[in-house]
């Protein structure tokens, strides 16, 4: 499938490789994210989505291809070129990832100290209480400890911290993966919310049919070690793909499909 007519690309990767030993996860693999969009990404157990994820931030190397973000090639950059790059984004990990022994505030505060370490208190407290803020957190939550939130209390602390440098790109790792259906809608709606009002362009790697229908722009699919599709759920449906036409024409992605729609109408 053809990019937008009006997309300016944010990330762009070309005839990515990545193999562990003898196991080939990606091979010619090319994927490009427009500039102010929520992408989700999709694929099946191994396809390797947080792998694609890690080569794009520089985590994992690959054994072949381009990848640039934000204008600038991430192939080979030395550890100080990477950290200038890398502070222009923010990123969720699955579970939120937060520093078990540091509070709500000590986390959002962490990415900020390391890159602008001539910030001190109060300013900084005012900053982590702002982002706190941001992510529809209580003013309360800021001296408390992970241990002492709730699974969605969790994920939005980690989307905190992500926004903490005022980035332009968010990476997102199964954000509502645990969530209940509640919390998981109310997260997906800070997430929209997020993005219209900050230009946000959103990288998420998702399995929740409901976030691709509700907040996602486009989809891309990941199969057979590649990019195997990548548009609107329409567009990919008009694809004869067994494992698209399985996962967004199963069951429940019938179910997420009606879903959306009544909302749409009500």
């Amino acid at each position: 499938m053809s990019e937008p007519r009006d997309c300016h690309p944010i990330i762009t990767v070309r005839g990515l490789r990545n193999a562990f030993g003898e196991q080939v996860i990606h091979d010619d693999l090319d994927l490009t994210v427009c500039r102010g969009e929520i992408l989700g990404v999709v694929g099946g157990s191994g396809t390797g989505k947080s792998v694609l994820l890690r080569s794009i931030i520089g985590l994992q190397t690959p054994e072949a291809g381009d990848i640039e973000v934000l204008g600038e090639n991430m192939v080979g950059r030395d550890e100080d070129e990477a950290k200038n790059i890398r502070r222009r984004w923010g990123i969720l990990f699955q579970n939120g990832a937060l520093f078990s022994t540091l509070t709500v505030a000590e986390n959002v505060e962490v990415p900020i100290r390391e890159y602008y370490p001539f910030i001190t208190p109060p300013l900084l407290d005012e900053i982590a209480s702002y982002k706190i803020a941001m992510a529809l957190l209580p003013p309360d939550a800021g001296p408390k400890y992970p241990a002492e939130l709730s699974g969605g209390m969790v994920k939005r602390a980690g989307i905190a911290r992500a926004l903490a440098l005022d980035p332009e790109l968010l990476f997102l790792d199964e954000p509502t993966s645990g969530l209940d259906p509640i919390a998981a809608a109310g997260f997906d709606e800070l997430i929209r919310s997020l993005q219209k009002r900050l230009g946000l362009t959103v990288f998420l790697i998702t399995h929740d049919l409901d976030t691709l229908h509700s907040i996602c722009d486009r989809v891309a699919v990941l199969a057979d070690k590649k990019v195997i599709g990548i548009g609107t759920i329409p567009e990919l449906l008009a694809l004869d793909h067994p494992w698209i036409q399985e996962y967004f024409n199963g069951p429940r992605g019938r179910a997420a499909a009606d879903s959306y729609e009544e909302g749409a109408r009500a």
